[in-house]
């Protein structure tokens, strides 16, 4: 398939500006620096005399974003969204007027083998977008008991199938260590029961990768904090827009967001989630699973 020049199509764009509201003089976080698609549109909203201030935790994508944006009201930040907190106090900046997290992967991320995530090619298997931090799915799937690695894949990514998965991984490792994307997912294939019918509308190993790949990367664990610490550094009518991609990212982010507006803390914006139109989920298929929820700080 082949991969848009940029890495990445920004998702739900339109919709991100119109919640956001970018204008001149406004500081603005985006959480999910990626390729820049998002922030470039919203930093070019800000100029003159506003800012974005822009985090990734990957540095080949902050490095190109950092690049192609140059010139642009932007500062860049190595760091995760969990250290939000961190990041403003190190830009010396109290509160600002817009938050955004774009939670999906970058399409250079899913597909280049550095990052090992893709079962549509033999690659080694890793999936960390810091690889510094913590142990690689290799790590996991060749230590992780079973009862323990069938959690994962049920909790994350509600994988039907997970303790024939975890077992099967568990004897397939007593042979040899899995350390390739490839041999992973022929693993699942193979732990899966085959059903007659029409064949499944996505690979066999799709819900085995997202889990593993939002376990490695403690993704649900930082999107809580994130959200937390988001709602604190807004001002008052500051906006924090969230786009995810998974059921368990959504209901997180809809939990948290009811959560603050009992507290009286925030005014949810999004009564429903706001999805992709025809239009765009024909012109890139990938955002079809996309769901925006927006809030305002009282």
């Amino acid at each position: 398939m082949e991969q848009p020049s940029t890495g990445h199509d920004s998702v739900l764009l339109d919709e991100v500006l119109t919640y956001l509201a970018p204008a001149p003089g406004k500081v603005m976080v985006d959480c999910t620096l990626g390729r820049g698609g998002h922030t470039a549109e919203i930093a070019r909203r800000l100029a003159p005399n506003g800012q974005v201030l822009a985090i990734d935790l990957d540095e080949r994508n902050l490095e190109y974003a950092r690049q192609s944006m140059e010139g642009m009201p932007c500062r860049f930040f190595n760091a995760n969204f969990a250290q939000l907190d961190e990041v403003l106090a190190a830009a010396g900046i109290p509160a600002v007027d817009g938050i955004l997290a774009d939670l999906g992967v970058s399409t250079n991320q899913l597909f280049e083998d550095e990052y090992g995530m893709s079962f549509s090619r033999d690659m080694p298997l890793d999936m960390r977008l810091d690889r510094s931090a913590g142990p690689s799915a290799a790590d996991v799937v060749n230590r992780m008991d079973a009862d323990s690695l069938a959690n994962v894949l049920y909790e994350l990514a509600q994988e039907r199938y997970s303790r024939r998965i975890a077992r099967k991984i568990v004897e397939a490792r007593l042979i040899s260590p899995i350390l390739n994307t490839g041999r992973l997912a022929e693993i699942v294939r193979m732990a899966i029961p085959k059903r007659g019918g029409a064949p499944e509308r996505i690979n066999p190993a799709t819900r085995t990768f997202l889990a593993l790949r939002m376990h490695v990367n403690r993704e649900m664990e930082n999107l809580g904090r994130l959200i937390e610490l988001g709602a604190k550094a807004l001002r008052r009518g500051g906006r924090l827009v969230v786009i995810s991609f998974q059921s368990m990212e959504d209901r997180l982010v809809k939990q948290k967001f009811r959560s603050l507006e009992q507290a009286g803390a925030v005014r949810i914006l999004t009564g429903r989630p706001v999805v992709p139109t025809e239009a765009e989920t024909a012109r890139n298929p990938r955002s079809r699973s996309a769901k925006l929820r927006a809030l305002e700080k009282c």
